[in-house]
């Protein structure tokens, strides 16, 4: 995984110890009854084979379904970029049924770091036509695996933490802010299509009214290590639209 760096058993400690002391927020994600949760999270200590975070309160509180020997994923932003792992639940110390208290986890035996550009939003390429299949995360499955009922948009941008998908304005009606869905695209037509988690972050029309537009946050990637394998293909797609979108510019300019 060429944009990624892992560091070995010895020093995630190092960078752990970092993130702590730079009081820096980061995001625990982990599957529950065949859903997707994400929460904040700020870690407090570090120790020999424990590291306490605690759950940071929400705008609605809720209850956390997270039990012990839970895997869950870990994402926190720095300068260099945004570091990724994942580990198990070890304790808990609840606040209450309305959600906050701590969560304590398991040293990772190793981090891993994505390049902070591959966070910047890359337009899909010009001529290239992306078609983005979107459903909701409880539908029921097919034979072929896919959603029974599914909306289908077209790509405008991606990134290794999110999406912008537009769908038609008269569809979608039952989609809302904070709701997490599925979706799948095949990046470039000679490629497996990409299946994804994420919630809706926000919805907003088009000028002329005739889309509206779905920004997304990819979540859950972090989780695992087949997570972070597409989390790794989704990066090379990242680049590979940047060079392509670059290579047109060129061409443009050379052009006039």
């Amino acid at each position: 995984m060429k944009d990624f760096g892992m560091f070995q058993a010895s020093e995630p400690r190092k960078i752990l110890e970092s993130v702590i002391s730079e009081k820096a927020p980061g995001i625990l994600s982990y599957l529950s009854g065949g859903k997707w949760y994400v929460e904040k999270v700020r870690f407090l200590e570090l120790g020999a084979h424990r590291l306490e975070a605690e759950l940071l309160p929400s705008k609605k509180p809720h209850p956390i379904n997270i039990q012990m020997e839970h895997p869950v994923g870990i994402s926190v932003k720095q300068r260099k970029g945004k570091l990724v792992f994942d580990t198990k639940v070890i304790g808990l110390e609840p606040s209450g049924a309305g959600g906050g208290g701590k969560v304590i986890l398991a040293v990772p035996d190793g981090v891993e770091i994505v390049d902070r550009r591959k966070y910047f939003r890359v337009g899909v390429p010009e001529g290239l036509n992306v078609t983005v299949l979107l459903w909701h995360r409880g539908c029921r499955r097919k034979a072929d695996n896919l959603p029974e009922h599914y909306y289908e948009g077209c790509l405008v941008d991606i990134s290794a933490g999110g999406a912008q998908v537009a769908i038609d304005s008269c569809s979608g009606a039952d989609l809302r802010d904070k709701q997490f869905v599925g979706l799948s695209f095949t990046p470039m037509p000679y490629e497996k299509p990409l299946r994804l988690s994420a919630q809706i972050r926000n919805i907003i029309p088009t000028a002329n009214e005739t889309k509206k537009c779905l920004g997304l946050q990819l979540v859950g990637l972090e989780a695992s290590a087949e997570g972070r394998r597409t989390l790794s293909r989704l990066v090379d797609v990242v680049e590979s639209y940047h060079k392509q979108n670059q290579s047109g510019v060129k061409q443009r300019v050379f052009s006039l």
